[in-house]
């Protein structure tokens, strides 16, 4: 029998207690007896059979055929209320606890039921401590037959996202026990699901909101939350109901009620000041009864010590201590002073609470903390003076509680406290008797122990808490676990347990089809295994990997590979460079691209001066379609390939200029390969682009200082032909007078040239060449070496000075000697021509 309230062990085992249970949910096929030193547990995950394996890491498989769950089934009325049930805070030791009135919350209670008999959803907002948990209690009492499938009471406390919320729902309401569906799944059973489900402690809202709402549009919801707390969104339609302080008359019911006895008149006014200040939240009265009951204790008159006798170990001093009413700052903050008068083991209760962020761990754990047989009275004790609150199964110090503890030195110890229950949760979940699901009705103190702890036992609780998080479908916690102990790992040097860690994330977000995550987290964990040289761990790691590999392959998007494009039939082999064809022409530009004819030496002046101007556009313009397009360059024999709307790489030779069958022995003919004395016709230009842009200001202005200096250059020529051929002027002794005049021609009508193309140069003064005769050496011209021929490379700038025209002197007699005219013939890359005339004295110049 129990030695607090008479109960059997068998009766606090459920609940959480510290004997070993047996597991209330039947077995599955294929686990062993949890008698054993290791615990493996068979779920089901989505489209995966997973196997928890504290010892070698979890193994994922493909569900076999023939071997998926079948659809599961809705609970009775009666499974639903033994759930409802266990749900509930557990029973504490010590003597019973005071049933407190709901006051003045009528009104309230009766506009939420009729909402929630409409299918409407409410939002309850309330301070911390307005009594929103007490009014739910309440409300579930009276919705218990308005849904077909009852009242689902759930907390979301540290929940920010739906999705570990409709596990909770979905694990209520169907009867699937080792089974976590994937979220299609989930989504199709939780819509099917119509109950009145109550959210209290509700942290989130916005879209997540909104996404729990869509997720199950059969549910009503009463969600509970503080205004600090993200409200829903405008077209969500939820209703707002907000729950304030109490009357007077309402506070000091509720404090008779607390202390047991009518107040005084003294005790009436100070609680008036007390709701003044407090804004009638009854939380604060709850603690005011507290302190006036811990006051009736100590102010004992002497008849109470004459009728009972003292004993020789009572604390309590015999003569009568009056204390006073406490303040009313001591009355709106009055954790320090409760705190002073409890026990000792509810003191220790609350130096580790407050190391553990505000939670408490379970009353069975209490004398194992905090050293004490009778340390487990310590929860009922708090509860009773306000300082605790129920949150779901567990309880937590209440709103503002932990800061004004840690003001006056609760939190000095906290990194041993959470030391010390780091150290006794690595051995309590580690322990065979322990079932998972009574891990995760614990898994905010272990996490919160698992923060303060220093590295080697957050490993060690880190890895036997895994498994069992794992095992009890709590897959939030046991993400949470497994990041810090894999941190923890890293920090303290342990490479097995962080290749454990990584492989167990891994497996994790496959079930969860995160593949990216997944692919890192089973990449480094097989890296560290084959670092140890741990075969089993590694192949285990490769299966899992292969799984990812495969959803990968079913889930992505098959992307066209990059094609090259066979060789034309005929076409010579590819030499080393290679042109890439990026785009492909048209045929019009084909047609536009053909090659011109290279002017033969007989062409006449005009023609060559013509081509001459238009050559330098040309270039130009071939230079700006080299880099703006690059056109297919093929051989002339090759046939048509017609090209396809996708970019293609074609690899197509390049001509060598000359082609000697012999190899070169002589440095001439090493310069004649180089620099050919008849050069072969210019390769064709390329296509000018369809839409090129407007020519710049600039190439504008350059178009009329060319123009103008070719009218001075004309004018100039004039003028000095007229001074030299004026009668005035005496022939000059030495020789007859030349005129050097270029010839300003108009350009050939068939070369059209276009807004778009750049300005004609001006023409520039070229050194004169005599044409050989055929059989005949050509004499060197001065400035020219006799061996290189002229560079087919057009120039960019004018020569600075042109050599001396070659003139035949006049005879002496009066008949007029023949012109000598010296014509250059213009090469394919020639860009100016220019004709020299010798004209004898006395015969008129003419100007161009």
């Amino acid at each position: 029998m129990d030695r607090t309230q008479g109960r059997t062990e068998q009766h606090e085992q459920p609940t959480g207690g510290s004997a070993p249970a047996a597991p209330t949910a039947p077995a599955t096929p294929g686990t062993p007896a949890a008698a054993g030193p290791a615990r493996v547990v068979s779920l089901t995950a989505g489209g995966f059979a997973l196997t928890v394996n504290p010892v070698d890491g979890s193994e994922i498989e493909p569900l076999r055929p023939g071997t998926e769950p079948a659809r599961p089934a809705k609970r009775d009325a009666a499974a639903r209320a033994a759930r409802t049930a266990a749900a509930r805070p557990p029973v504490l030791p010590g003597p019973a606890a005071l049933v407190r009135p709901l006051q003045a919350r009528e009104e309230e209670r009766e506009r939420l039921v009729r909402l929630l008999g409409r299918g409407r959803s409410v939002r309850l907002t309330g301070p911390s401590g307005s009594g929103r948990s007490a009014l739910l209690d309440a409300v579930a009492d009276r919705c218990a037959g308005l849904a077909p499938d009852g009242v689902v009471r759930l907390s979301g406390f540290g929940q920010q996202q739906p999705g570990e919320l409709l596990h909770a729902l979905y694990a209520t309401v169907y009867e699937a026990e080792r089974e976590r569906p994937g979220r299609i799944e989930l989504l199709a059973r939780v819509r099917e699901i119509g109950a009145v489900v109550l959210l209290d402690d509700l942290e989130m809202g916005g879209t997540a909101l909104d996404e729990l709402m869509r997720a199950t549009p059969e549910c009503a919801y009463l969600l509970a939350a503080t205004p600090d707390t993200r409200a829903p969104s405008d077209d969500s339609h939820i209703e707002e109901v907000f729950l304030g302080g109490l009357g007077k008359a309402d506070c000091l019911e509720l404090l008779e009620a607390g202390v047991g006895r009518p107040l005084t008149d003294e005790e009436i006014a100070w609680a008036g000041d007390l709701r003044f200040a407090s804004e009638g939240l009854p939380l604060r009265f709850v603690q005011a009864a507290a302190l006036l009951r811990q006051r009736d204790e100590l102010n004992h008159s002497d008849e109470d010590d004459e009728e009972e006798e003292p004993g020789v170990f009572e604390e309590r001093p015999r003569d009568a201590v009056h204390v006073p009413l406490p303040t009313l700052a001591e009355g709106a903050a009055p954790a320090e002073l409760l705190a002073s008068r409890v026990s000792e083991s509810a003191r220790a209760a609350l130096r580790i609470a407050c190391a553990l962020g505000g939670e408490l761990p379970h009353h069975a754990h209490l004398p194992a903390l905090v050293g004490d047989t009778h340390a487990d009275t310590a929860v009922a004790e708090l509860l009773a003076c306000g300082l605790l609150t129920p949150v779901g199964t567990r309880y937590r110090l209440a709103a503002g509680v932990a800061r004004q503890l840690e003001e006056v030195g609760y939190g000095d110890t906290a990194s041993e406290e959470a030391r010390t229950a780091a150290r006794h949760y690595a051995w309590w979940t580690g322990h065979a008797s322990v079932v998972p699901e009574r891990v995760a009705a614990e898994a905010d103190a272990v996490l919160a122990a698992l923060a303060g702890a220093d590295v080697v036992a957050a490993v060690l609780l880190a890895r036997t808490a895994a498994p069992a998080f794992a095992a009890s479908l709590h897959w939030e916690a046991w993400e949470r676990v497994l990041r810090s102990g894999a941190e923890a790992a890293r920090k303290a040097g342990e490479v097995a347990e962080q290749a454990y860690f990584h492989h167990e994330l891994g497996v994790l977000a496959l079930c969860e089809e995160r593949l990216d995550r997944a692919r890192a987290e089973l990449e480094t964990s097989i890296g560290l295994r084959g670092a140890l040289a741990d075969k089993r761990g590694t192949v285990a790691g490769r299966r899992a990997l292969a799984l990812v590999v495969d959803r990968e392959t079913a889930g992505a998007a098959v992307s066209p590979p990059l094609r090259l494009e066979a060789p034309a039939p005929g076409a010579p082999a590819a030499a080393p460079e290679a042109v890439t064809v990026a785009t492909p022409t048209t045929p019009a530009e084909r047609g536009a691209a053909a090659p011109r004819v290279a002017p033969s030496a007989s062409s006449t002046s005009s023609t060559a001066s013509a081509s001459s101007t238009a050559s330098a556009p040309d270039s130009r313009a071939a230079s700006e379609a080299s880099t703006t397009r690059v056109p297919p360059v093929a051989p002339a024999a090759a046939p048509a390939v017609p090209v396809s709307a996708e970019a293609v790489t074609r690899m197509t030779p390049v001509v060598p200029v000359t082609a000697r069958s012999e190899t070169p022995t002589t440095l001439s003919e090493v310069f004649e390969d180089a620099f050919p004395l008849d050069p072969k016709p210019a390769p064709p230009t390329a296509p000018r682009p369809a839409a090129a842009p407007a020519p710049a200001p600039g190439r504008r202005r350059l178009v009329l200082l060319a123009g103008a200096g070719a009218l001075a250059v004309v004018a100039l020529g004039t003028v000095v032909s007229l001074a030299l051929s004026s009668s005035d002027s005496a022939p000059p002794a030495q020789g007859p007078a030349v005129t050097s005049t270029p010839a300003v021609t108009a350009p050939d009508p068939t070369v059209a040239n276009s807004g778009n193309d750049p300005a004609p140069e001006p023409p520039v003064s070229a050194p004169p060449a005599a044409t050989p005769e055929p059989g005949q050496s050509a004499a060197p011209t001065p400035g020219r070496s006799p061996v290189r021929t002229p560079s087919r490379r057009p120039s960019s700038t004018p020569p600075n000075s042109a050599p001396p025209t070659a003139v035949s002197p006049s005879p002496t007699g009066a008949q007029p000697t023949p012109t000598v005219t010296e014509t250059v013939t213009p090469s394919p890359s020639a860009t100016t021509t220019q004709t020299g005339t010798t004209t004898p004295a006395g015969s008129p110049a003419t100007g161009g």
